[in-house]
């Protein structure tokens, strides 16, 4: 009789168990809610303090905006902390960060509140120790790095600096397109990892190793589907987010809610990991060459009116750097 419990017992695992795996697998295009998350915080040279916080949307495709209000705020104090109100799909790392109050101790915590699809979730930042993070920490968390590596290249980097040309807030019609152009310097760390693969988009440049004729890009794309092919269907090697290394700049909305178009398009900012995206999370994506003078242009046009807060975000590949601007869209 125990053997015959036992029997079944172990038939129901086998039938339970791929059932719940299912379950926790699921992905979603849309529907889903945005998780906000603590970073952890870091200290700058001069001493001061600061909250690092990301977010996880849920979904594959759908985007989000939540204005500053009673669904997405801080707490205690001003409610407005530079937080995104236009949130990209799935996980993006260190987006921003908030200077922490001088009068704070370990004790003390700013709470982040994010509802989106009807679900409300918070972020908890603190001074706990264990939450310290440095540079290295954000180049494994990125995925530059494995888990709990380093290199004295890695150690030695230092964010890149991008500014954007011109006015920081300007007005536009709907419609209209506006030029605008970033500035991206960078100490060349990490150096750029020259693999085979998918060249990314956005502000590419080109490609200084295209194939010279038809039947060499041809035979090129096939090998390249093959590799595809092979990375996507082979078990992770490693426990933390993989990512391709090398200097590129993407431009996104940070703040607003209607349709914006960029051209041409942009390199995702956030961890698209399916084979053949345009991210540098994606398997075989390698970046753009970055023009000699670093200055990345695109156009921008808005469908709706409102106001808008532009991001140029430039990623060297463990380290990222950014400058924004804001735009008034008129009818």
């Amino acid at each position: 009789m125990k053997n015959q419990v036992r029997a079944l017992v172990g038939a129901l695992a086998l039938v339970v168990w791929p059932a719940l795996a299912g379950a926790q697998s699921l992905s979603y295009n849309s529907g889903q809610n945005v998780a906000p998350a603590y970073e952890g915080w870091e200290e700058d040279a001069d001493g001061s303090k600061y909250f690092l916080f990301g977010y996880m949307n849920r979904n594959w495709e759908e985007e989000l905006d939540v204005p500053v209000g009673a669904a997405n705020s801080f707490a205690p104090g001003n409610p407005d902390q530079g937080q995104p109100t236009h949130f990209l799909p799935r996980r993006n790392r260190f987006v921003f960060r908030v200077k922490v109050p001088a009068t704070f101790t370990p004790k003390d915590e700013l709470i982040w509140t994010l509802t989106t699809n009807g679900v409300t979730e918070k972020a908890y930042a603190s001074l706990r120790e264990d939450y310290k993070v440095d540079d290295v920490v954000k180049a494994s968390e990125t995925g530059a790095l494995g888990a709990g590596s380093s290199s004295p290249e890695i150690r030695a980097n230092k964010q890149p600096v991008v500014a954007i040309e011109g006015q920081k807030t300007r007005t536009v019609k709907v419609g209209e397109t506006v030029d605008l152009v970033a500035k991206v310097t960078d100490d060349g760390v990490p150096r750029r990892r020259q693999g085979g693969g998918l060249q990314g988009g956005g502000s590419a440049v080109g490609r200084t190793d295209a194939p010279p004729d038809p039947a060499a890009a041809q035979a090129a794309a096939a090998a390249a589907a093959q590799r595809l092919a092979r990375v996507a269907m082979a078990p992770p090697t490693r426990i933390t987010v993989g990512k391709n290394v090398g200097l590129h700049l993407s431009w996104f909305v940070y703040r607003g809610a209607g349709k914006v178009s960029f051209t041409p398009d942009q390199i995702k900012p956030w961890e698209d990991t399916r084979a053949g995206a345009n991210s540098p999370w994606a398997p075989l994506w390698i970046p753009p060459a970055m023009p000699a003078d670093g200055r990345i242009p695109v156009k921008v046009t808005f469908s709706e009116p409102g106001t808008y807060v532009i991001r140029a975000l430039a990623d060297d590949g463990a380290l990222t750097g950014g400058d924004s601007l804001t735009i008034n869209v008129t009818k």
